[in-house]
């Protein structure tokens, strides 16, 4: 099965508008595990950033051109669904693709039949994750 979508965008910056691919689709564990490791904690070992169940996850990632940007891990259980471990490259951040990705698969697992979607969300990233209604998130 692909979770997969491609976009084509322009994004505006400063006086020119550059044409820019994004694609949304699977990817490996180890290409999130990678991702995790670099972004969110890049001065603890790989086996920190490897979670119990990532085994049992769907793992997206979304691309700008051929380079992966932004990752989460999604897990769905019976009706209800929980994303972990997201993260986006710091030098992609602020421009929406982590917000793309982050509404691409709350509408990903209500397709799977979720009817909430949560997470555990550190205080400091609450407010971006207000944008998102409905979703539930616990302070940490």
């Amino acid at each position: 099965e692909t979770a997969g979508v491609s976009v084509r965008s322009y994004e505006n910056r400063g006086w020119q508008q550059e044409d820019i691919m994004k694609r949304i689709s699977r990817i490996s564990l180890d290409e999130v595990w990678k991702m995790r490791h670099e972004v969110m904690w890049p001065d603890q070992s790989i086996e920190y950033i490897q979670l119990p169940n990532d085994d049992q996850g769907i793992h997206l990632g979304l691309f700008v051109e051929d380079s992966l940007v932004s990752v989460i891990s999604l897990f769905i259980d019976g009706d209800e669904a929980q994303f972990r471990k997201f993260c986006t490259q710091t030098h992609f951040q602020n421009r929406g693709y982590g917000s793309e990705l982050l509404q691409y698969t709350m509408d990903y697992a209500k397709g799977r039949g979720a009817k909430a979607i949560f997470c555990n969300a550190r205080v400091t990233k609450c407010s971006f994750y207000a944008k998102f209604r409905p979703l539930s998130y616990i302070h940490h």
